[in-house]
């Protein structure tokens, strides 16, 4: 069938560029973080004759990393206007124009003698990364079929786990990770925007954002028949019509607006909860450990990074699995699920690192802990999220909302990087319990307070909204009542 092949194209070009960046960015600076340390210093060293101290390099080191989140805060704020101003797929298009001059940045760094250039690098692929995790969702949720909206949404998440693999499978030692080919490991991020580059410009734009944003009716009607074929339109369309009817004179909103509209209180609590949720449940954590566990499980130093791999892959066979069943299962039961077996092996986690030097097979247990709480993590939470906000929020509400899950997701990942090293060194082997606390808080929101959102169409899913957000209001107007008639009676 064309049309499928065309909406399964239009992802993947839509991924390579998107958050595969995001994934494989994350990834390919740990291989090389010894040698940019030692290049760091070197330079130095160069310039003024005086070596750097060691915690100075540290505090370099830390700053190089830290500049892809605050990247990445920039473009996801940035990607709201750039949505509603360019367009979905252009907007992806342009956003490319980050990664190229981060790639000639940090591929030219050691040639100038300058480390400033990879900082700068990292800067500029944050924001790269800022933008595709803001617009690839809602481009992609925007084209898709009702029926299969959540898997197509949520290919964004796949795309993540799928650059983060190939992100350690380029950092080995065999490939680009050694001391010669660093420049080109973190220049290598070039590839998949030029392949989004040659690949993008052929497929059609959102229709949503055709039909409601620009009022372009004709434009829609080819975008659906690209994507659709020669499938029957009319009923995806009427509902599109009236959802543009039911925003009609409105205008794109600000993120500032959507806090001040208590019509939106409910959908906003929901995207703040799971978005800041993401990032300080302590799964980008595990990552961080993962090195120390295996090592003390036995496993020789130089076979760490192929184990690593496992880590990685193990969220990408998740969000693949959840892609296939989300659509099924509806997106309340994987978010539950996830959280709550996070909060279980934490728990199992934290007992198994106490005991590690006592019992000589608890290393192999907090590996699997390491193994299981990704999994757990791909299964829901990782992927759910990102499709949440297009689902609860209209098409003028939606690029602000990304803007504020966007920013919310890259400061707590920033606030985490900072944090956990700290956290481990106050409460050492109990350094999960604030993710504990943050994985048992998210399931009671997601059990008592989210409506599910599975096979329903964006105009009844802010139906369901207006429900819950107005409830309280519609019991005061009652009570009213008896007060006005007692005194007409008088």
């Amino acid at each position: 069938q064309l049309q499928s092949k065309i909406l399964i194209l239009t992802i993947c070009a839509a991924g390579i560029g998107g958050t595969f960046q995001y994934g494989y960015n994350i990834s390919i600076i740990n291989a090389p973080t010894s040698y940019i340390q030692t290049f760091m210093n070197e330079t130095w060293l160069e310039r003024t004759g005086v070596p750097l101290e060691s915690n100075v390099i540290l505090l370099l080191w830390s700053f190089t990393v830290s500049a892809y989140p605050l990247g990445g805060l920039t473009g996801a704020v940035v990607a709201g206007p750039m949505a509603i101003m360019l367009g979905r797929k252009m907007s992806l298009l342009l956003n490319n124009a980050f990664v190229i001059i981060a790639a000639v940045l940090s591929g030219f760094s050691r040639m100038a003698k300058s480390f400033e250039m990879i900082m700068l690098s990292r800067f500029f692929t944050g924001v790269n990364a800022g933008v595709s995790m803001n617009i690839q969702p809602m481009y992609l949720a925007e084209s898709a079929p009702k029926k299969l909206r959540g898997a197509v949404a949520l290919t964004s998440a796949s795309f993540t786990a799928l650059g983060l693999v190939l992100g350690q499978v380029v950092g080995l030692r065999e490939l680009l990770g050694g001391e010669e080919s660093w420049p080109f490991l973190l220049a290598s991020n070039v590839v998949p925007a030029l392949i989004q580059l040659t690949a993008l410009p052929w497929f059609p734009e959102s229709p949503r954002y055709l039909l409601i944003d620009r009022g372009d009716e004709e434009s829609c009607i080819s975008a659906l028949q690209k994507l659709r074929g020669n499938s029957d339109l009319s009923a995806e369309l009427e509902e599109m019509l009236a959802e543009q009817a039911a925003v009609k004179g409105q205008r794109a909103k600000n993120p500032w607006e959507l806090f001040q509209n208590p019509a939106l209180r409910w959908q906003l609590t929901s995207i703040v909860v799971l978005s800041s949720a993401m990032q300080l449940c302590g799964n980008d954590s595990m990552y961080f450990y993962a090195a120390y566990v295996f090592q003390e499980a036995g496993i020789p130093q130089d076979k760490i990074p192929y184990v690593v791999i496992g880590t990685g892959s193990c969220e990408l066979i998740t969000s693949v699995t959840c892609n296939m069943i989300i659509d099924y299962a509806g997106r309340r039961p994987l978010l539950l699920g996830g959280y709550i077996f996070m909060a279980g092996w934490a728990i199992v986690f934290m007992v198994a690192l106490s005991q590690q030097t006592q019992i000589s097979w608890m290393p192999y247990l907090s590996m699997a802990c390491i193994f299981a709480y990704i999994l757990s993590f791909g299964i829901g939470p990782a992927g759910v999220t990102g499709v949440l906000p297009t689902e609860v929020f209209d098409q003028m509400s939606r690029p602000a909302a990304y803007m504020i899950c966007g920013s919310l997701l890259w400061f707590n990942l920033f606030l985490v990087g900072t944090a956990f090293p700290f956290i481990v060194k106050s409460l050492e082997h109990f350094c999960y319990i604030p993710f504990l606390v943050v994985c048992i808080c998210t399931a009671l929101y997601v059990g008592f307070f989210l409506p599910e959102t599975k096979g329903k169409s964006f105009l009844e899913i802010s139906e369901e909204f207006k429900k819950r957000n107005f409830k309280a209001k519609t019991r005061a107007a009652f009570y009213k009542g008896p007060e006005e008639i007692k005194s007409t009676m008088l």
